[in-house]
């Protein structure tokens, strides 16, 4: 069982307030990513998770506009710290949050706990060998794409657990590796998307929001 005292004697952390939907979130965030960061091997395993992404909060805003439906199952993939699915389950939503990194599932389990949250399903997902039997209406995900051996993995868990006519919604900057992803799975998915700037004081960050339904027929 999760316990929010042991979270926090074993983690350094800080917190990080948003309105999303009009709503106040707080979120927990690592102070610092070093602990998580293998010395021998930086770039294996980075902890991408350890930060609230602009597209995180582009796809929370979605979800929370995003209006109800009975019976309605929702899985976030690759989550992070649980920025969209939090959100989502907040406005209503049965969704399912799944991470691979152990560290990250703890501060998705604080997060919700948090918000008070306290139905939401978290779960361990290794996209090269998923154990769920569940099928879902709607896969989401932000940031969720960075490699390329990535690629088949995920579509084979799209192709697994997706229901008939049910759609994957992925926010992502524009990155090499994104580009290419969309253009693969237009050979079996039918790809809506947009692209969105955000601006801040110093940048401009362009994002695809993109909807994945698949062709009937085609797997």
């Amino acid at each position: 069982m999760f316990s929010i005292e042991k979270f926090k004697s074993r983690y350094e952390v800080e917190i990080h307030n948003l309105m999303i939907g009009g709503r106040k979130f707080s979120y927990f965030l690592p102070c610092s990513i070093e602990p998580f960061i293998d010395s021998d091997f930086p770039m294996n395993n980075f902890p991408l998770w350890a930060k609230v992404w602009p597209s995180a909060l582009v796809l929370a805003d979605f979800m929370a506009a995003q209006p109800l439906e009975n019976g309605k199952k929702i899985l976030e993939i690759g989550a992070g710290l649980g920025v969209a699915g939090i959100a989502a389950s907040m406005f209503g939503h049965d969704v399912t949050i799944s991470e691979f990194d152990t560290h990250a599932i703890e501060f998705i389990k604080a997060n919700a706990f948090i918000n008070e949250s306290g139905d939401i399903t978290v779960i361990s997902l290794d996209w090269n060998d998923p154990p769920l039997s569940t099928q879902y209406d709607q896969i989401i995900g932000s940031e969720v794409i960075f490699r390329k051996q990535d690629f088949a993995p995920i579509q084979k868990l799209f192709n697994s657990i997706l229901k008939p006519n049910g759609e994957v919604i992925f926010v992502s900057e524009i990155r090499k590796p994104v580009i290419e992803f969309y253009q693969n799975m237009q050979n079996s998915y039918k790809l809506t998307a947009q692209q969105k700037v955000l601006s801040s004081d110093n940048e401009k960050i362009k994002i695809i929001f993109c909807r994945m339904k698949q062709e009937a027929g085609i797997i």
